[in-house]
């Protein structure tokens, strides 16, 4: 027994004798750390502090090894200005000197502030703002950051700028934080699938419980803290309709770049929607075979529609799995759908009213909104 134990202590003092020769360039740590504050990512930054980063002595992982190439720059990186703007605050002696005593220390690495700071700031540049929530969280500003931009947000719709104000309003609820989180608090990322499926989870018994058949004043209640939550959307009470709705299709521009290809698709889903026209309204709910029987007498199937308005079929194509796979890809879509029951099949379909102003702002009804 006493020579299993002493041949194990062996073991273990040979195997920490192998990682106290291990040599790390500062040139590999500081690249690593500019190049996750120049793409503005958290992960990749506390990857360097971690128990196992290649980045310390007493570890058996190296920069050298392919599994890390992602941690350092390209050739294009290593050349961009702003990446060696970064570089030359990373390699700063001070600031090395404070990396290197976090990388040495025995205990859990205390991330530098004075990095962190530029890293959140790049990260909301890039649109990362879970990356930026966290980064300013651990410096405790996360909030007073948020409320700074809102204020800026608000002064730029007071001055009339929209797109300034729009992009103000997604950088704050992209910063949001969501203390009950479990195991420890995260960023709150909107879930548009989940909300989707609370905004269609009664089957509408009338056409006002369509959320694209309300009024304009109330779908953009609903419609704005669906897109984002409802305490920013309430900052916009006080302001008018054209206002809020001129807002909301800047929001969602801007949330949704391919928007246009989607609203071509949902064009073409209301066309083939229409056709069916009359008979979905006289057969709406009635018997079995319904779908068949139109397919056979029209040379349509009504199930085409919600596999026009996603670009692609789902399989088995139940009509949740559409709005899911929708409201992922384009989280406004989910606002101008219905559920609706043909026969013994149930389908999402394409429902607003014909004098929609934020349907036709959005280009969803073929008419662009006049000025």
């Amino acid at each position: 027994m006493a020579a299993a134990k002493q041949v194990a202590v062996s073991a273990k003092s040979s195997s920490k004798s192998d990682f106290a020769g291990k040599t790390v360039d500062p040139d590999d740590i500081a690249l690593a750390l500019a190049k996750a504050i120049c793409d503005g990512d958290i992960v990749n930054f506390r990857l360097v502090f971690a128990s196992f980063s290649p980045a310390r002595r007493d570890s058996s992982q190296s920069f050298d090894m392919p599994k890390y190439s992602y941690l350092l720059p390209d050739d294009e990186m290593e050349r961009d200005a702003t990446f060696q703007k970064i570089l030359t605050w990373v390699k700063h002696p001070d600031a090395m000197r404070q990396i290197q005593c976090e990388l040495d220390a025995n205990r859990p690495a205390q991330l530098p502030s004075d990095l962190l700071l530029p890293l959140a700031d790049q990260a909301v540049r890039r649109g990362k703002y879970s990356s930026a929530a966290q980064a300013y969280e651990s410096l405790r500003v996360r909030a007073r950051v948020q409320d700074e931009f809102l204020t800026q947000a608000d002064a730029a719709l007071d001055a009339g700028d929209l797109v300034r104000g729009a992009r103000g309003y997604i950088i704050a609820a992209g910063l949001a934080y969501d203390y009950a989180a479990f195991p420890e608090p995260l960023p709150a990322v909107p879930d548009y699938q989940t909300r989707a499926l609370m905004l269609h989870g009664v089957y509408p018994e009338r056409p006002e419980d369509c959320p694209g058949v309300r009024s304009t004043k109330l779908f953009l209640s609903m419609a704005l803290s669906y897109l984002m939550d409802s305490a920013l959307a309430a900052r916009l009470d006080n302001r008018s309709d054209d206002v809020r709705l001129a807002f909301f299709v800047e929001l969602v521009r801007q949330r949704d770049p391919a928007w246009d290809a989607y609203a071509k698709r949902y064009r073409e889903a209301t066309e083939v929607a229409h056709g069916f026209g009359a008979r979905l309204e006289r057969h709406m709910a009635e018997s079995v075979g319904l779908a068949e029987e139109i397919e056979e007498q029209s040379g349509e199937d009504p199930r085409r529609i919600p596999a026009i308005l996603l670009g692609r079929t789902a399989d088995p194509g139940a009509w949740w799995q559409y709005l899911k796979e929708i409201a992922y890809e384009h989280p406004a879509g989910a606002l101008f759908l219905a559920r609706q029951t043909v026969g013994d099949c149930e389908i999402l379909v394409p429902r607003f009213v014909a004098e929609s102003e934020p349907a036709r702002a959005l280009g969803l009804t073929g008419m662009k909104d006049e000025g």
